[in-house]
């Protein structure tokens, strides 16, 4: 295979488009009846589809009783339990938008989530409802719904136990939005992108061929639904397809493998710090895994050796996939009957690429290494209230501008080599380097910093700080200060004390230099 200007997925490009996610979620609900949707990993509780459709249709018909419009965004700010999909796709009928917010965000994030999200309604756990109702006041969310209760928030129950007549709100999926979830893009701090319906529906129709998600799969969804590879693959993924899924809070690798032995899984999704854990640790054998067919692996590269060794030791299917928020969720993977180690597969249907070089934006051939540029009908509308950063990304023929340096071979695997973009991949989370450098000049003492990645053997990458003081302070009360103030995987690991971080004459941090200084080993 030759590339000349672009790359086309050789799978056929499927329907795009036409549907809302909740019909397209819900599209074998009536069938399937009291068959399992959802299952919570900890303590067995069910919801039938029967349960799922009718609590959807109660949360919409709840929403729009309080005067929830089209286009008003709902945050849901939980772990994965079986009622986040009642409420997703219950704020998508009533009309609404969904953005999912981490429950490890600090008070202050959570705060500049909502306030950018431009969020108006929040729904949380007990556990997390002081953040959660602190965070609300200060960014002006006007109610707190709480699965349970707590001080200061409303009890789900009273939205979504009330017997309301069912609504049935107008939705353009071509125009309308269903997601916002949130990503860093290219560069710089967590910015909203706006998904349609279309966009999401496509995406999962993708997802479906990418990964031959079948009724009688069972899902275990440890990826979290606040991130995109959990909303808008692994979650409408398997219900559209009529699987059942069993959710996971927070990932414990005894508990996860007793959930794949206890439900017979026959299919997850996971990070590939999961994968390691996977293929070499030792309580891995105490456990039945032999129901599951397919592995898949997204949200950072894996290299090829682990990846070989979890197939042998699982015996099924390891395969690895490539995307992004601004492409809703998935853009290569697979194909699981036929994958190449090392490689994020191949291209989803209907999407297309192509391999530029950097500077000139010259289309590269097979084999050599470029940024990667991809277009097709999962591309996101844009990053809310940011026209310049929407426009740096995804540029006037439709290209989205991924920032990753990446080649195809010659037969059309894409192969991840390194990132343009400065983003920091821990455990398959996004961090921010510029968010952390903000916090850090908030400190008194700090004059300057740059955030850079470390390889990790376990997490992947770790940020570390170089850090040049104003006045006394050791490397311990700064890392402390941040910890204070971040979500854990955003804390930094390290904190070097140094004379000056490099710039260029106009002043550009030029991080890179850090960056090759950390994986060489110099520093």
């Amino acid at each position: 295979m030759t590339l000349s200007s672009s790359i086309r997925s050789v799978l056929p490009d499927g329907e795009t488009g036409g549907s809302t996610v909740p019909a397209l979620v819900l599209r074998h609900a009536a069938r399937l009846g009291d068959k399992p949707a959802l299952i919570d990993g900890a303590d067995g509780r069910t919801l039938t589809y029967r349960d799922l459709a009718d609590g959807v249709d109660r949360v919409a018909a709840g929403l729009v009783a309080r005067g929830f419009a089209p286009g008003d965004v709902l945050a849901v700010h939980l772990p994965n339990v079986p009622e986040y999909a009642v409420i997703a796709y219950g704020t998508m009928a009533a009309g609404g938008v969904v953005s999912g917010a981490s429950p490890a965000l600090t008070v202050g994030e959570l705060t500049a989530h909502l306030s950018a999200a431009g969020a108006r309604l929040l729904v949380t756990a007990p556990a997390l409802a002081g953040q959660a109702v602190a965070a609300a006041a200060a960014a002006g969310v006007e109610e707190v719904f709480v699965l349970g209760t707590a001080p200061g928030a409303t009890p789900f129950s009273e939205l979504a136990g009330h017997p309301y007549p069912p609504v049935r709100v107008p939705i353009d999926p071509d125009r309308d939005l269903a997601a916002l979830p949130f990503s860093s893009g290219t560069s710089g701090l967590p910015k909203p992108v706006e998904l349609t319906h279309s966009a999401v529906a496509t995406n999962v129709r993708q997802g479906q061929m990418a990964l031959s998600i079948e009724e009688g799969d069972v899902v275990v969804a440890v990826a979290p639904f606040f991130h995109a590879l959990g909303l808008n693959l692994v979650l409408p993924g398997s219900l559209a397809a009529g699987a059942t899924v069993v959710t996971l809070a927070r990932f414990d690798l005894e508990a996860f493998l007793r959930v794949i032995q206890q439900h017979r899984a026959t299919l997850t999704i996971v990070v590939p710090p999961i994968v390691l854990a996977l293929a070499y640790h030792p309580l891995v054998d105490s456990f039945d895994l032999s129901s599951l067919r397919a592995v898949g692996v997204g949200a950072a590269p894996l290299g090829a050796d682990p990846e070989q060794r979890c197939a042998e030791r699982l015996g099924c299917a390891v395969a690895q996939g490539f995307g992004m928020t601004e492409a809703t969720a998935f853009v290569s993977g697979g194909p699981l009957d036929a994958p190449r180690r090392g490689s994020a597969g191949r291209l989803v249907p209907g999407t297309e690429a192509r391999i530029v070089d950097p500077d000139s934006h010259a289309d590269l051939a097979a084999g050599r290494t470029g940024e990667l540029w991809v277009r097709g009908p999962q591309l996101m509308r844009g990053y809310r209230g940011d026209p310049a950063a929407t426009a740096r990304t995804i540029d006037a023929d439709g290209w989205l501008h991924t920032g990753d340096l990446c080649y195809f071979d010659q037969d059309g695997y894409l192969y991840v080599v390194d990132r343009l973009k400065e983003l920091i991949k821990y455990k398959g989370y996004q961090v921010a380097p510029a968010e952390l450098e903000h916090l850090l000049l908030t400190h008194p003492a700090v004059a300057d910093a740059a955030v850079v990645a470390r390889p990790d053997p376990d997490a992947g990458e770790v940020p570390v700080a170089h850090v040049v003081l104003r006045s006394p302070a050791t490397a311990d009360e700064l890392l402390a200060y941040v910890a204070e103030r971040v979500a854990p995987y955003k804390r930094l690991r390290a904190v070097r004390l140094t004379e000056s971080v490099p710039r260029s004459p106009a002043g550009k941090l030029l991080r890179r230099v850090l960056v090759e200084a950390e994986r060489s080993g110099r520093l």
